[in-house]
């Protein structure tokens, strides 16, 4: 998948992979990816807001770092799993 169109700041909803698809984010000119669903209640990622590497989920405020997936407090109670990609 070609990610070369995702600019700085912008996410986009990947299907097909994991169990809830994945959210692929472009931040510092780098590309981090993370499960499309937030730990603490069933909510797409996705339709959240991304601030710098702050993932916001857009039900109850979950926040999570899109580099290694941390849980950045309440009311997320653990992490989101995390993907590698590799562009080509």
């Amino acid at each position: 998948m070609a990610f070369a169109d995702l600019a700085d700041g912008q996410m986009r909803r990947v299907e097909g992979l994991g169990e809830h698809g994945v959210v692929v984010c472009r931040v510092g000119g780098q590309l981090f990816a993370v499960d499309d669903n937030c730990t603490h209640r069933d909510a797409r990622l996705s339709e959240g807001r991304l601030r710098h590497h702050t993932l916001t989920c857009p039900l109850h405020g979950a926040q999570f770092d899109v580099r290694t997936g941390e849980a950045k407090g309440p009311p997320a109670p653990c992490p989101v799993t995390t993907w590698t990609i590799t562009e080509s």
